[in-house]
């Protein structure tokens, strides 16, 4: 039996809210969704498990038709949902007002139960989020029945807010799908794991994203990550010194930006020792690719030498002479950070 897991594809989240490329994200989100699809179709999965938050609010009934019209072209997939805390399941939700395709599956109350699939032999065991937050551990009490067949628990949580549950109470499955955690994970090799965010939401869902691709033959199951996402948010330090002016940077980071792919989204951080009177405008810099935040770490490069002389008898002065024989990195910075506090008020 081959099975797909995914989890918190948050449709309808709008990333990055007034940049550039916020209305593409968007959009985006649905296309790897139907990517999923695609691949599921074509691979001919068995199983296809969503683990929570497949919508980033409430879901509008006019979404879940287009969602459900997605599932009805993967007849031959079983699919088995759980809403999560962002999409979760009110009294009047919409997961409730439309009739799903026969291939679908979800949990409508926040009582756990099992879902059997006769035709591939499967028990899928979990629960819907009915409020925002779940603070007991629901899992603790879900065990497989012992019937024949392979047994798969779904859920989603793993915080003190959200069903803190523990690698324990995946005993005795064959599989745990988990969502919530938005960075991709394996607890427990094979057997238990993040499938992570479809696509990164924000800044903070820094590397690859997509969904765990698994097979469960004979009783032994194996499990791995695939890429899906067609961006990633990453870090991206760019290195300057005293020489270096504002359109030297701007150049440096359209090359490091070429460099890694131009398709990802950054978080620049500037870093090293500039010209005392240099400051970088960031502006022109947001113009060289899609960046989310730029950082400017750099620090006054002195001539300590030179400004201890100028200095000497000073407040100033007596600074740099507090740190002589000290050369460790934390000393180095303090006396930097402390020599450009002084100097910006003497100015």
């Amino acid at each position: 039996m081959r099975f797909i897991h995914i989890a918190d594809v948050h449709l309808g989240a709008v990333p990055d809210s007034g940049c550039s490329w916020s209305a593409f994200r968007e959009k985006e989100i649905w296309n790897t969704f139907k990517k999923v699809i695609s691949l599921t179709k074509k691979e001919k999965i068995d199983l296809l498990l969503i683990a929570g938050d497949l919508f980033h609010r409430q879901p509008l009934v006019r979404e879940l038709r287009e969602v459900n019209y997605l599932f009805s072209t993967i007849p031959e997939t079983e699919v088995v949902w759980c809403a999560g805390n962002h999409d979760y399941m009110k009294a009047d939700s919409a997961y409730r007002k439309i009739e799903w395709e026969p291939n679908v599956h979800g949990f409508f109350s926040q009582q756990p139960e099992a879902i059997h699939l006769p035709g591939i032999d499967t028990w899928i065991y979990g629960f819907s989020y009915e409020q925002r937050e779940i603070r007991e551990n629901i899992c603790r009490d879900i065990h497989p029945n012992g019937k024949p067949g392979v047994h798969i628990l779904l859920a989603h949580g793993g915080d003190e807010k959200h069903v803190p549950f523990s690698v324990e109470d995946g005993a005795g499955f064959d599989y745990v799908a988990l969502g919530h955690i938005h960075k991709p994970g394996v607890l427990l090799a094979d057997h238990m794991a993040y499938a992570g965010a479809l696509e990164p939401i924000d800044r903070n869902d820094m590397g690859p994203h997509g969904l765990m691709y698994g097979k469960i033959e004979k009783g032994n199951t194996k499990a791995g990550f695939v890429k899906m996402a067609c961006r990633e948010y990453q870090n991206l330090d760019v290195a300057i010194h005293s020489g270096t002016t504002q359109l030297a940077l701007e150049q440096k980071v359209r090359e490091a930006i070429e460099q890694k792919g131009t398709q990802n989204i950054y978080r620049i951080r500037i870093r090293g020792y500039r010209n005392p009177d240099m400051e970088f405008d960031k502006q022109p810099l947001y113009l060289c690719g899609y960046i989310s935040e730029i950082l400017d770490e750099t620090r006054p490069c002195y001539d300590l030498e030179l400004l201890r002389k100028q200095q000497e008898g000073t407040l100033v002065g007596e600074y740099i002479r507090c740190f002589d024989g000290k050369d460790g990195t934390v000393e180095q910075k303090a006396l930097y950070y402390g020599l450009q506090a002084l100097m910006e008020a003497e100015l």
